[in-house]
């Protein structure tokens, strides 16, 4: 229902779907996957740390990345979803914009207690949601640039973040590679997301990568994107003599590729059921990655 013409402040349930929690779990995820791969065992001293952690990469950054993307898209989610809380009204005036800047703040906020190299992961991470939204850089406009600008914000910040918060400094160059590879392999994730609002898009001028390439050639580049840098990581736990994880991933990757089958056959409709399986796969596989190189 919406809101009426009086209304100057936005409902809770408008600013909680603002904020898409469904949205947390990969940076969250990732940040996890750096806590385990540090290797640094848990005291409980420690707790604190990890749950404001898990906080600022879910609840508090990648919310505000939501909140920024949502205030600038407002026009384009006018045309593919008339009914999020900007365009139909439920928040109502600048308070989209206001939220995106309160959550900011908070985040480095946080940030600043948990060392310099988080809040300068932080500081990174924010730059980056602000400017794949916000003009003039508005890197979504090019679906290569701004996936690539989601995928090392929502996993190789997250993941070094969590590895940083366990070391209290920088992270091994192991784990500072696993993290890039996979900020890799979440651009073709993003590739994904993109399928639902081509002809949005498309009307508003947003180039990604299926309004550029078209629906079948933006899946199988999204299909590569995923897999190449996983194939690059089995090679590197082999390497680093982790063979069992990497003959773990081998299987992973194998499971993603049959269900990539399908989703070559119409990547609009099966989108969404792949990133229940063929990724469910792939951020099952930074775990074990995760784990191997702890």
């Amino acid at each position: 229902m919406l809101p009426s013409a009086k209304q100057s402040h936005p409902e809770l349930s408008a600013v909680i779907e603002l904020l898409k929690p469904i949205t947390w779990f990969p940076p969250m995820w990732a940040f996890g996957c750096g806590v385990v791969s540090s290797g640094v065992a848990v005291q409980p001293g420690d707790t604190w740390r990890i749950v404001a952690g898990v906080a600022l990469a879910g609840p508090l950054v990648c919310a505000a990345s939501q909140a920024v993307n949502d205030w600038y898209d407002r026009d384009v989610d006018a045309i593919n979803e008339p009914g999020r809380p900007i365009p139909s009204g439920r928040i109502p005036g600048q308070w989209g914009l206001i939220i995106g800047v309160a959550w900011s703040l908070m985040s480095l906020a946080v940030a600043s207690f948990l060392g310099p190299i988080v809040l300068v992961a932080t500081l990174a991470g924010l730059a980056l949601a602000w400017a794949y939204s916000a003009p003039p850089l508005r890197l979504k406009q090019n679906g290569w640039y701004g996936n690539a600008a989601c995928g090392l914000s929502y996993e190789g910040l997250a993941w070094i973040t969590g590895a940083a918060v366990m070391l209290g400094g920088w992270p091994p160059m192991e784990i500072v590679l696993l993290a890039l590879l996979y900020s890799i392999a979440a651009h073709g994730i993003m590739t994904l997301n993109d399928f639902k609002s081509i002809e949005g898009d498309r009307a508003v001028g947003v180039r990604s990568l299926p309004v550029q390439l078209g629906a079948p050639k933006a899946a199988l580049v999204a299909c590569a994107m995923m897999i190449v840098p996983q194939v690059v990581v089995i090679v590197l736990l082999d390497v680093w003599g982790h063979l069992l994880m990497g003959g773990l991933i081998t299987l992973s990757v194998a499971l993603q590729i049959h269900c990539m089958r399908r989703l070559l056959t119409d990547p609009k409709a099966h989108a969404p059921w792949y990133n229940a399986t063929g990724v469910s796969l792939l951020v099952l596989g930074m775990l074990v990655a995760a784990i191997a190189v702890r």
